[in-house]
């Protein structure tokens, strides 16, 4: 198990304060902190080794070259990609999608072929199927999502077809924290000879993730999420299917030769690395890798899996508080989605941050999951290695202030139970 109380000194910013209140940190879904080794890397980057990557003969650039290539080596061992070439740095998981829709998409989806998704994804795993499948004239299919936030398999058996040419699927589901079984939908691909796309931007830092157990093509998840630098995504695909893309982006790097007329493309991965990337945020990533490797990730998976529980347990004592998705711990990651009764998200993250408490308020890019659920959104509570139940606490203590705040508002508000909050403007709400 994690000794919290002491990883806890590995993050400058939990001993911050917000509005006079200790930090209580729990947007983990949207983006996690930093141990201090993640920012000592990057820092020693740009003060020792700061240069461009693969094109210099200097020192620096040498140096710099085999500290970037030795993450991609780190990522594929982590979750057991076919091999580091096969791993890609993107900007984030969403660029990610974008490439594989725009490189293998417009290359293989023709006028007719089908496209199987779910309705819990994220936008980023929902619109750029979208934009494909108007432009091709290609069918989108959907497994639907049952009242207690899992995906309904029988509508993957109904809807998968010779005709079937991709499934994307989240692994875990941002909005309501559901593990997903990714397994039965390998199995429905292979089924049927259709690629299987992996959203895996909230398990890679959660769970242990092993991609040739999942049996996905193509996977795809960010740094930032796993105590890593913002703006340094991954997709990792067989090399196979790598090699028969084409590029995403033009421009240097991502060629080996060019005439004024042509070019011809570099080798996989560079192919789809084209420009100067975040060199200091990937170098910085490794050593967020590191962190996690040497904690275990089963460990964290444990830690999660016990806070999770916790706060279940407790949050389903308030009156008037409706949870979203499995209520069992072992069927969901570090995510508890809940409304109190018909306060607005917005307003209830409003309270929680006056109190020190950093949740996020919102659609969380899910607007058709919110719809399915007849509500504009949710308050969630996302969850990592380095909170506690004594944070859980702190947020149950404040969702009873506000409950409290609100009822003197609204006398009754409470009285009947749980209650959806009312249809008003939002905000848009990151993953």
């Amino acid at each position: 198990m994690l000794d919290t109380e002491k990883l806890r000194k590995d993050f400058p910013i939990l001993s911050r304060t917000v509005r006079g209140k200790p930090l209580v940190y729990l947007d983990n879904a949207a983006t996690s902190q930093k141990p201090k080794a993640v920012i000592d890397a990057l820092s020693n980057y740009y003060l020792n080794q700061n240069a461009n990557i693969h094109r210099g003969i200097h020192t620096l650039s040498e140096e710099a070259t085999q500290a970037f290539e030795e993450v991609r080596k780190k990522v594929a061992k982590f979750v057991h990609a076919p091999s580091a070439q096969s791993v890609i740095f993107t900007r984030n998981t969403t660029e990610s999608i974008n490439l594989v829709a725009y490189a293998w998409g417009r290359k293989n989806i023709q006028a007719g072929d089908e496209i199987l998704l779910t309705g819990m994804e994220h936008h980023a795993n929902l619109v750029p199927w979208q934009i494909l499948a108007q432009e091709k004239g290609a069918v989108l299919k959907f497994v639907s999502v049952t009242e207690a936030g899992t995906l309904n398999l029988e509508d993957l058996d109904k809807n998968l077809s010779k005709k079937t040419k991709l499934i994307s699927v989240t692994h875990v589901s941002n909005a309501l924290g559901t593990i997903n079984p990714i397994r039965r939908f390998a199995q429905a691909a292979r089924s049927v000879g259709a690629v299987l796309f992996v959203d895996a931007a909230q398990s890679v830092p959660h769970i242990p993730v092993d991609m040739r157990v999942l049996g996905c093509d193509f996977l795809a998840f960010s740094s930032h999420k796993m105590l890593g630098p913002t703006g340094i995504g991954v997709l990792i695909a067989h090399e196979d299917l790598l090699d028969k893309m084409p590029p995403f982006l033009a421009g240097g790097d991502m060629i080996r030769e060019v005439w004024l007329e042509k070019a011809t493309w570099n080798d996989v991965p560079y192919k789809f690395e084209a420009g100067t990337p975040d060199i200091g945020g990937v170098i910085a990533f490794g050593a967020a890798i590191d962190y996690l490797q040497n904690l275990g990730m089963d460990n964290v998976r444990a830690h999660e899996q016990e806070l999770v529980a916790y706060a279940l347990a407790e949050l389903s004592k308030i009156q008037g508080l409706k949870i979203y998705g499995p209520l069992d711990a072992a069927q969901r990651s570090g995510v508890v989605s809940f409304n109190l009764g018909a306060i607005h998200p917005h307003d209830l993250g409003t309270v929680l941050d006056e109190d020190g408490i950093a949740v996020r308020a919102g659609h969380h890019c899910c607007q058709p999951l919110m719809r399915g659920f007849g509500i504009s959104g949710t308050t969630r509570a996302s969850f990592n290695i380095y909170n506690t139940k004594e944070e859980v606490d702190k947020l149950v203590k404040s969702l009873e202030r506000a409950k409290m705040l609100f009822d003197a508002c609204a006398p009754g508000a409470f009285s009947t139970g749980s209650s959806s909050p009312k249809e008003t403007s939002q905000k848009s709400s990151r993953k």
